[in-house]
């Protein structure tokens, strides 16, 4: 059933700041009844902090609706499992769900279709990336909404670079130089703590996403190609990962030896306490760097990622809100959902906590395109395409057992247990049983 609401510009203006003007939203209208919401999401950074802010400002906007967050593990493979439980017992607690870009597939049965609810030319579909629209359709079916996107970023120490007469580093052989050249300067004046490179090797979903740009910068594939062909078993995978592993080591090597326990927010704890010249990481620890309170304000900047012989690889991430079929208010849902995900709401997040816009309109805005360099870069990156995908769309609901497997194979690798040859060899067959299974 489609929700068939008034235009409400009057109350919107009377409600809005200057820096959030629902101009756009044309099908907006408050829930009827007093309708009791539940979102799951995440707490990385300031993540949590900022949805309840856009809750409370819903609920101003919406007084007879109540939301609150539910926080949620911050390693995506906690989440998902999380996730499975509520599922898996059709538990009507959670009305929306923040999804990551690869989950659309594995979720979406247990999904309301949102075509259900808003026609795909209606303002909330056409502003939005088309790519991330078709990545969050299933069958057909529009699963979620984008709420933010990313992709990896290399944060360096542009004061140490000064220090040392070094520059950026624009290859994987070049990282390691520099790291190994800056951390041994530090050490030698002191710092023991200090290390060159600091990045995400837990035993989770930062594997992949990890491991995916090592081995496609090289020209190593993208573990399951869009034809059902497996890219892992090859020379140039095996070398990435081998060389990854060599980084690992508190004396002879330039990332601590906990780096395979390392979610974003232990990267970012070691990074902002100024203990290391350069870190793989998300966007939104670039205006966590530079709060007042941080030892690192102003000293650092952003690159892409380093490159191998087949160019720059950063991985496709980011989170959707997604309305649960066990909802008792799958409609007032949706309209939450609305206005989280609008051009506005976006901009706030962008401002607030540097979370990069799923929106291509609101890269244009004067405010955003001043704030931060990496706003330009990821407006860049979503025009072009050249952002890595996952194999989530190939895979589906099986993605998960692909990413458990590469988590396996590469992890093994990373933490000394299995040469990659011969892990990447048993991963190899069995992705084969996986594909076939997919029917390719």
């Amino acid at each position: 059933m489609k929700i068939r609401v008034p235009l409400l510009f009057i109350v919107l203006a009377l409600l809005a700041t200057s820096s959030t003007v629902f101009a756009q939203l044309e099908g907006f209208a408050c829930p009827t009844g007093q309708p009791q919401l539940v979102i799951a999401a995440g707490a990385v950074g300031a993540e949590l902090e900022m949805l309840n802010e856009s809750l409370a400002s819903f609920m101003e906007l919406c007084p007879n609706v109540t939301a609150s967050a539910l926080e949620t593990p911050d390693l995506a493979n906690d989440r998902l499992g999380l996730y499975n439980q509520f599922f898996g017992a059709k538990s009507s607690a959670v009305d929306i769900y923040s999804i990551d870009v690869t989950w659309p597939g594995i979720f979406a049965e247990h999904m309301v279709d949102l075509y259900e609810y808003m026609p795909s030319d209606s303002v909330w579909i056409t502003q939005q990336t088309p790519a991330l629209i078709e990545n969050n359709t299933v069958g057909g079916h529009l699963i979620a909404m984008p709420w933010y996107v990313d992709t990896g970023l290399l944060y360096y120490r542009q004061d140490l670079l000064d220090k040392y007469g070094l520059s950026v580093p624009t290859t994987w052989d070049e990282l390691e130089t520099t790291a190994r050249a800056i951390q041994d300067g530090e050490r030698a004046e002191g710092n023991n703590d200090f290390y060159g490179y600091v990045w995400q090797g837990a035993r989770s979903e930062a594997t992949v996403v990890n491991g995916l740009e090592w081995q496609a910068s090289e020209g190593g594939g993208v573990i399951i190609n869009n034809e059902g062909g497996i890219e892992v078993n090859n020379p140039e995978t095996i070398m990435a990962i081998e060389r990854a592993a060599n980084w690992i080591g508190d004396d002879n090597g330039i990332s601590p030896s906990s780096v395979i326990a390392h979610g974003p927010e232990d990267s970012r704890a070691i990074w902002q306490a100024g203990n290391a010249a350069f870190m793989r990481n998300w966007s939104y620890a670039y205006s966590l760097g530079n709060a007042d309170d941080s030892p690192i304000k102003g000293l650092f900047g952003l690159a892409p990622l380093p490159g191998g012989k087949a160019g720059v690889a950063a991985t496709l991430g980011g989170w959707n809100l997604a309305v649960s079929q066990y909802s008792q208010n799958p409609e007032a849902a949706v309209i939450l959902t609305q206005f989280l995900t609008s051009a506005e709401q976006q901009k706030v997040r962008a401002l607030k906590i540097g979370h990069n816009p799923t929106i291509l309109s609101v890269y244009d805005d004067s405010e955003i395109s001043a704030a931060s360099p990496q706003f330009a870069q990821m407006a860049e990156t979503l025009r072009t395409g050249s952002a890595t995908a996952r194999p989530s769309t190939i895979a589906g609901n099986r993605y998960s057992d692909v990413s458990r497997l590469y988590i396996n194979a590469v992890h093994s690798v990373l933490r000394g247990e299995e040469e990659a040859s011969n892990a990447l060899d048993d991963l190899e067959f069995d992705l084969e049983d996986l594909v076939i299974e997919l029917g390719y």
